[in-house]
Formats: C-alpha cells, structure tokens, sequence
C-alpha cells in the first residue's frame, strides 16, 4: 500500500527517521520514482531545486523552447487513462505544454507531498556504520534514508564559459537554462546571442522576430533539419490514442524509444538522384527520422557525406548570402555526430535584414564590455545577451550534488578519468546509490521517458528484491563495471559519434575527460541486458547482509 509522505522534521542533525529512499529532483524522473516506490509501499521522499515539479521543463523557459520527441510518445506509459484524455494538440510539445502535463500529473497523482521544493542538495553522503545516505541542503537541513536515487536529469547543470569582463555589461544577462518565469520584450533592443547548439536554434528565430537588431555570436556551425511543426489532426490523434499500447510496446523495443523502424538501404546502394529524393521525402516530413533515412549514415564516412551535402544544398537554397550561407555549414565533424536540434526557420532568420551572422573562429570573442561584446574584429553594441552555451552533460548534475561514498570516497574524485558506471544505474564504492539515465545508459540518445521509465521500474524492483531477501546493501563490483564501461566505449567506436568535439563526449567542457557518455546500444537491447542481470540475482553486483 502507498505509505503517507513522512515528517522529515528538518533540523541541522539529521533527527527523524530514516526513509526508505530519498529521491533527488522532480522532473519526469523524479516523479516516476518517487510514485513507483510509494506504490511498492516504501517510505520516500524527494528533494527539488525549483518551486514545483518539472525539472528540465520548470527551468528552460527560454523563446522557442520544445521537445524534439513528438507529442504522441513524449509522456509517461503507465496512465492509460491519461493517455486518453491528455489532448494531442501539435506535432511537438513546447515548454508550457509539457510542464502543464507534469503538473497535472503531480496532482492527479498527489505527488507534492512527498517532495519539498525549493531546495537544494549540496551533500549527500553514505554513513558505512549505519549503511544509511545523509543528504544535506544549502540551509543545513538534514535527511537520512537507506537508499539515495538521484533524479537531476542529464542536461540540468548550465555550461557558463568565463568571458572576459562579463560581470561589466551593464545590460540584461540571460541564460537559457535558467530563463526567467515572465516573458523577456525583446521588441526595439539590441540582443546578442551567444552559441548555436539546440537551444540557440530554437530561440533565435523567435527572438529575431521581436528584436530591433540580433547579432549571433556563432563558434561552430551546427546540423539542423526542420522540425516541420504543426497541429495534430484530431482523427489521426484519435487513432493514435487506439493503438497506444502497441506504440508503447515497438518503443521500449526500439533503438532509440520512438516506435519507427529503421532504414535497411545504405545511402550508397542508390543513384545520386534516388538518395537525394530520399532525403528530400525526409526533410519535408521534419523530425529526428532524418538521421535515419538510410542505415549507416553514422557508420560509414561516404554515406555521411552524402547527408552533409544534402544539408549543404539546403543551406545553399534557403540563405541569401553566399558567405552567410558558407558560414552555416558545418565542416568540422560528420552529420549527426553531434546533436542534432530540430528548428522551425532557423536557416530563413538570417535572411532577415534585422539579423547579424558573427563568426567566431574568424573573430574571436576578446570580452564583454559594459556597452556589448568586443570581437577581434571590433565591438557589438548590445541591450541584452543571451548564453545559449549548453550544459556540462550527465556528470555535471550528479558531481554538483557532492556525492561521497564508501570511506568519504567523492565521487568526483571516482571519475577523475571518466564516468564509470554498471549499467549506467551504479557506482562501485557508492552502495545503494542509484543513478536514473546515469552516464553509460542510453538517455540522451533516447525518447527520455521511455529510459526513464525503465529506469524507475528496475530499480523499484531490486528495492524489492532486497527488502523480501533481507538484504541490506547493493553495490556494483568493479570488475563488472569495467566490462560495462569498455561496453560502452567498444560500442560506439564502432560508428562516426567520436569524430566530433560534443559534449556526448564531455569535449565542451574545458578539462572535462573525453568519454562517450551515452549507451549507444539501443534501449531494446538494453532493457534486455538490464532484465538479464536482475533475473540473474543481480549479477555484478555484491549484495550483503548487515547481520551476516
């Protein structure tokens, strides 16, 4: 039976009793987890940064902002009742669309009561002794349960580079990891933007729509295909909401959480004139199957080529200007290879007389001065800059929380070379620790609810195993967590992704250990090696007793 939220009754040592669980934010993960556990009648409780549920979507409020997996399958499985009644409105959710629907969700579900929002872990460690997590936040209050889930989400820590200056300009700063909750009126200002990866994309048509003048401070020009947007017809929306179950099933299966099959052509076995129609039926139609209109466009270099220059053209075809359009192509890593954004007139903005293009390999950012930003080549008077500079990807939402395991072992310090993880779920050292979409897993290269999902039923599992074996810790062998690791890593050298400077390889952040982060091998087959090592009595992993 559900257990009713505990009184946690902060106070600065700690006093109350120990939790089952303690789960780290409220997002789509959060929320899954904290319900899960509840229903398998442990004590949980979680702990949010924001003022209410959300998580990824409570805080990129940014112009623009949307999910890139469609309305259909970006939603929670296990509410058939909800998947009903939740109106399929467009193609893609934007921001407040999705954060609507966790809400609503939080309340249908009477969620908010298990978690206390506004509130920031900054320690979290595992007292061996009592085989127990103690979690502390900014204002020194303390929690205790026997198992710590983190639940931050792959992209929630905000990569902010040091740009000369920056604390000088005496204009509006805003980054759009954390945009604020009331619409910014660009109208009549002078804005600069700062970086061109998705959330530029998505932003910069929009604020060129309203700005007196908009500057793009471009470092590496960036892969986009149209996301083709727009609302869902209500018969193909009703039919959709028949066969959900079937949707459901072909996507946990999947390779990457979206219930499509994948091409079986190569890229090379047709004629230049077939590939390119081929192509074009895919740009037209928008969205994330573009990358997969034939197989091996991210196995095989001379396939990839021929999807680059289809871009190429596009550009070509869409900018004006010769040297604008030049300067769009990307040309340093192979299509895909990074994150591949999906825009809605990204290309057609820098047509707009209102519209600068900078290129910042040709003129590098010098600093920001009070008046703008100063280039090699002069300086940018500006009313606003936006960062839309990116995250430090999976590992930075999980060192920031101050994790320290087994003998006071940081975490930070356990992954000084690199994330290494069992299943992307565990850490040796850290017993009891859980990591939903952890380094190692599948999660961004996935429909995030689809892993998260699986994630949170696993784990709600194994918590049961243990509690009905009389177990007292999990933690993962290092052996075990070796082999996973070079897993990971045999796994995509064999495809392009390595080729490019991402930050699926932790390259955007200065120091960081090049790694591909991510679990390419499909959530299917993952799923099944996960299932495999539960049915198995959780092999690679130790399990102990307290009283053995």
């Amino acid at each position: 039976m559900p257990q009713p939220s505990p009184d946690l009754r902060p106070s600065a040592d700690g006093a109350g009793s120990p939790l089952d669980a303690i789960v780290i934010g409220a997002g789509f993960s959060g929320m899954f987890m904290v319900h899960r556990l509840r229903e398998l009648g442990f004590t949980v409780h979680g702990f949010e940064a924001g003022e209410d549920v959300g998580g990824t979507w409570y805080w990129n409020r940014y112009p623009g902002a949307r999910c890139d997996s469609e309305s259909m399958y970006y939603s929670y499985s296990f509410l058939p009742e909800l998947e009903q009644e939740w109106p399929l409105e467009e193609r893609y959710p934007g921001q407040p669309v999705i954060l609507r629907y966790l809400q609503h969700v939080a309340d249908r579900l009477e969620l908010r009561e298990h978690f206390t929002f506004s509130t920031r872990i900054v320690a979290a460690t595992y007292e061996g002794d009592a085989n127990l997590w103690t979690v502390r936040t900014e204002d020194g209050t303390q929690a205790q349960a026997r198992y710590l889930i983190t639940a931050v989400g792959c992209l929630s820590v905000a990569n902010k580079p040091e740009f000369p200056g920056a604390g000088r300009f005496t204009g509006l700063s805003l980054h759009t990891s954390s945009w604020p909750h009331e619409p910014v009126d660009f109208t009549g200002q002078k804005v600069g933007v700062i970086g061109t990866g998705a959330s530029g994309i998505q932003s910069i048509p929009v604020i060129a729509e309203q700005a007196g003048h908009l500057t793009v401070f471009q470092r590496t020009a960036q892969f986009t295909v149209p996301a083709a947007n727009r609302p869902l017809d209500p018969e193909f929306a009703a039919l959709w909401k028949q066969n959900y179950p079937e949707w459901r099933r072909r996507g946990r299966r999947s390779l990457a959480g979206f219930p499509y099959p994948g091409s079986v052509t190569s890229a090379l076995e047709l004629s230049p004139a077939e590939r390119t129609a081929e192509f074009e039926g895919a740009w037209q139609q928008g969205g994330l199957m573009f990358a997969a209109t034939f197989r091996d466009l991210l196995i095989s270099e001379e396939a990839n080529e021929t999807a680059a220059e289809f871009v190429w053209s596009k550009i070509s075809e869409i900018v004006h200007d010769p040297a604008v359009a030049e300067m769009l192509k990307p040309s340093t890593f192979p299509f895909g290879t990074k994150r591949l954004p999906l825009d809605t007139n990204y290309y057609q903005t820098f047509n707009r007389p209102n519209v600068t293009l900078v290129d910042l390999r040709a003129t590098p950012i010098q600093e920001i001065t009070p008046a703008g930003i100063k280039t090699t080549a002069g300086e940018h008077d500006l009313d606003i800059i936006v960062y839309a500079t990116g995250f430090d990807a999976l590992t930075g939402p999980l060192l920031t929380l101050g994790i320290q395991g087994r003998d006071g072992k940081a975490l930070a310090g356990a992954w000084a070379e690199g994330p290494k993880t069992y299943l992307g779920l565990s850490v040796p050292g850290f017993p009891n620790l859980f990591t939903i979409t952890g380094p190692g897993s599948p999660s961004v290269l996935s429909n995030m609810p689809v892993s998260i999902e699986q994630h949170g039923e696993w784990i709600g599992d194994c918590l049961a195993f243990l509690r009905e074996n009389g177990i007292d810790t999990i933690e993962a062998r290092p052996d075990a967590t070796e082999s996973w690791t070079e897993h990971v890593q045999e796994a995509v050298s064999f495809t392009l992704y390595p080729k490019a400077a991402s930050w699926y390889m932790g390259a955007n952040i200065p120091g960081k250990p090049r790694l591909f982060l991510p679990y390419i091998g499909g959530v299917g087959n993952y799923r099944d090696k996960c299932d495999a090592v539960a049915a198995s009595g959780y092999e690679g992993f130790d399990l102990s007793c307290a009283n053995a």
